[in-house]
């Protein structure tokens, strides 16, 4: 029996941090288990934002050694950069035609710059660019085209989900018959949940984020900087309101999160003693991927070798869904 297909988009942000590997990276790679698991760096995507070509191909090429370091196996995975693989945009274009403006118009990150112009005073439109404004067209293709059945998405991607399956259904239902198959989403119970330095999720805009493969001594010297209260070291201290065991419970066993539980409520343990435990929970785990990442970083063209490859193989299922969405149309 075939596999149903999994299918991830990776924003080519460099490094990522913890947020990103708990709340993303883990739970997308363990779908391979039991998905035909396909996964893309969307890199025109971040045109939107990323104008300078120098950071935007460097960007692209460390996220993706990232993910290779963190298990990723491109033998057992489709893996491939958005860009190398046209046929996006042509179902992107197609799709144009079946999607109302007033769907956009209602696009979470459309409705927050244009609301952010109104509450400064400048014109509605100010900043926005065609491809922020059509942004889930183009994700909608990204997902539309390789059938996908389950897309993992963040509570703040929903939507996308969403506007993906009213488009399909509005061509489908046009033409009479299932050309292009409406994917579920994928919601994780760890998403949204991962804290940041300063108690607040952790985000790069924030700048309370802990990346992902810094070395031993600054990944030590970041999580003393996490924020925690003020209780002496004999006070008994609460683990599950705490920032500091938040994260501890990620990477550490259970038998580590019961001892370091029981430290926390008998008191005795002063704050520097649990950051102490969270950085060497967090180093045993990511040590073997920091060093594969380093080593990936130095391996350039190995790392374009694989992605090349992941995109002549998507491109072979991507001409099936063109050569199908062709002939409904009356385009081929």
């Amino acid at each position: 029996m075939n596999k149903k297909v999994s299918l991830t988009g990776i924003k080519p942000t460099g490094m990522p941090h913890l947020g990103n590997y708990i709340g993303s990276i883990k739970p997308a790679l363990e779908l391979a288990h039991d998905y035909d698991a396909r996964y893309f760096i969307a890199d025109y995507h971040a045109l939107n934002q990323i104008k300078d070509p120098v950071k935007l191909k460097d960007m692209t090429f460390e996220v993706a050694a990232a993910w290779l370091a963190c298990g990723l196996d491109p033998n057992q995975v489709l893996f491939y950069r958005q860009s190398d693989v046209p046929e996006t945009f042509e179902l992107a274009i197609a799709l144009m035609a079946f999607t109302p403006k007033g769907l956009m118009n209602r696009a979470h990150a459309y409705k927050a710059l244009t609301q952010k112009n109104a509450e400064e005073g400048n014109p509605l439109d100010d900043g926005v660019n065609i491809g922020l404004f059509t942004y889930p067209i183009l994700m909608a293709a990204d997902i539309l085209l390789f059938d996908a059945d389950l897309v993992p998405v963040g509570n703040d991607q929903l939507q996308h989900i969403e506007m993906a399956n009213d488009i399909a259904q509005s061509l489908n239902f046009n033409y009479k018959t299932e050309i292009l198959k409406l994917p579920q989403p994928f919601t994780h119970k760890e998403a949204g949940l991962v804290v940041g330095l300063d108690g607040r999720k952790m985000s790069k805009s924030y700048n309370n984020e802990i990346s992902l493969f810094l070395p031993e001594k600054k990944l030590r010297k970041t999580i003393m900087k996490i924020v925690t209260n003020s209780q002496t070291i004999e006070e008994p201290k609460d683990p599950d309101n705490c920032n500091v065991f938040s994260l501890y419970k990620v990477f550490a066993t259970s038998q580590q999160q019961s001892e370091l539980r029981a430290k926390y409520l008998a008191g005795g343990m002063g704050w520097g003693h649990a950051k102490e435990a969270l950085f060497e929970a967090i180093n045993a785990q990511l040590k073997a991927p920091r060093e594969k990442y380093f080593e990936l970083l130095e391996r350039r063209d190995y790392v374009d070798k694989i992605l090349l490859e992941g995109a002549e193989k998507a491109r072979d299922i991507a001409s099936q869904t063109i050569s199908r969405l062709r002939k409904s149309i009356g385009i081929d």
